[in-house]
C-alpha cells in the first residue's frame, strides 16, 4: 500500500509544482516559480520511492 500511497503523492506534488511554476512565470515572480520546480522535483523522488518499494515487494 505504501508504494500506491507514494507515487499518488508524487502525483500530486508535480501537478501542484507546475501550476505554481506557471503562475510563477505568469506573473513575473521568480520566488514562486522556483517553488514550483522544487516541488516537482520532490513529486519525482517520491514517485521514485514508490516504484522500488514495489520493485521490493515484488522480490
Amino acid at each position: 500500500m505504501g508504494e500506491f500511497k507514494d507515487k499518488l503523492q508524487g502525483v500530486a506534488d508535480k501537478v501542484a509544482g507546475s501550476v505554481k511554476e506557471s503562475i510563477g512565470k505568469a506573473t513575473d515572480n521568480p520566488e514562486l516559480e522556483a517553488e514550483g520546480k522544487v516541488q516537482q522535483l520532490k513529486g519525482k523522488g517520491e514517485d521514485i520511492k514508490g516504484k522500488v518499494k514495489g520493485t521490493i515487494n515484488d522480490i
